[in-house]
């Protein structure tokens, strides 16, 4: 493992942090010494986390167990950074949900978890922290859309329409920041090797020696970079990038076979 300390003095703040692509952020970030303060909704996994990246990277790295959804979640947090006297030099709005079913059989307390969590949580988190680098004239935000913001596909309505708003969101609040020093990166990634998606190990593995899906350390690394130097977006991979031409063009007849094939015979999460 190579250290090169380039961040080291300085503090991110990590949502979804206890495990997938979120831990792999935390050890992108504290593998160049900055310290973190690591968040999700669960409370042995999230320590379990803090306590390893401080083990393998010697940097500080607080656990805080918060449910992103709740309306007060923003003013938690703040208060909890004022109690750590930590001031975020660096925002990776990471935490997401998935669902693969039709809309309309989609539970309501599913459907309003997508909107709190992608939408509202997002936006206010990115909100927050903006208005302070703005005002200090520093820092980064890095948030979480996905290649399925350019795929309205049967059983990706609530997903892919609210990764669509965060990627429309952070790309306008990358231009309006930009002039004060600050920065926005949006992640657009295509697939991810995390549980995220429940595809059965065997298969995960095929994907990932076929290259149709990345392993996180390296998507997040990546990102990472990305983030640092202020791009204002990042899509993985030149398939990823040639595959939103086509999928922008894909028939409603193909669409339809994914709704017959797929949703019709049950294959829902």
């Amino acid at each position: 493992m190579i250290m090169n300390y380039a961040l080291a003095g300085k503090w991110a703040v990590v949502t979804g942090a206890d495990g997938g692509i979120g831990i792999e952020f935390c050890r992108a970030l504290a593998r160049r010494g900055c310290s973190l303060v690591m968040v999700s909704v669960t409370v042995d996994p999230l320590r379990r986390a803090a306590i390893d990246i401080e083990n393998t990277f010697g940097v500080k790295a607080i656990p805080l167990t918060l449910d992103l959804t709740d309306q007060s979640a923003v003013s938690i947090l703040a208060a909890f950074l004022s109690t750590k006297d930590v001031e975020a030099d660096f925002v990776v709005n990471n935490a997401g949900i998935f669902s693969f079913r039709e809309l309309v059989d989609t539970p309501d307390e599913k459907i309003n978890c997508f909107i709190d969590l992608h939408v509202r949580a997002t936006t206010m988190l990115s909100l927050y922290f903006a208005r302070r680098f703005k005002q200090r004239g520093s820092g980064r935000i890095l948030n979480m859309s996905s290649m399925s913001c350019w795929m309205p596909m049967p059983g990706l309505a609530m997903y892919a329409s609210t990764k669509a708003y965060i990627r429309v969101f952070t790309r306008s609040l990358h231009y309006e920041l930009k002039d004060y020093g600050a920065t926005a990166t949006v992640a657009a990634p295509g697939g991810i090797a995390t549980s995220l998606f429940g595809l059965p190990d065997h298969l995960m593995r095929l994907a990932v020696a076929i290259g149709a899906v990345e392993k996180p350390d390296r998507f997040a690394e990546k990102a990472v970079k990305a983030m640092l130097k202020g791009k204002k977006q990042y899509i993985n991979g030149f398939i990823n990038r040639l595959a939103i031409f086509f999928v922008g063009i894909t028939p409603t007849w193909v669409r339809m076979q994914v709704k017959r094939r797929l949703l019709d015979k049950g294959i829902t999460k």
